[in-house]
């Protein structure tokens, strides 16, 4: 526990939401020029892993934003 706040905490909020926005208007801006064709069954898995795949750096963030460490 932590006795005073962490300027880590607002900066990190900040950074995810600036890193999903970027991340979102990059996924909306290439990814229907490369899959739009494609009938809709095949575009959902790909969609659904996209949608997903930016969870998987968010807990080493998470543990930077509360201990100042990446592991």
């Amino acid at each position: 526990m932590r006795d005073q706040p962490s300027w880590r905490l607002p900066v990190g909020i900040l950074a995810l939401l600036a890193g999903l926005t970027v991340y979102g208007l990059l996924i909306a801006r290439y990814v229907p020029e490369l899959i739009g064709d494609w009938p809709a069954w095949a575009q959902a898995p790909v969609y659904l892993i996209l949608g997903v795949i930016w969870l998987l750096p968010l807990k080493r963030f998470l543990v930077w934003m509360e201990t100042g460490r990446w592991g």
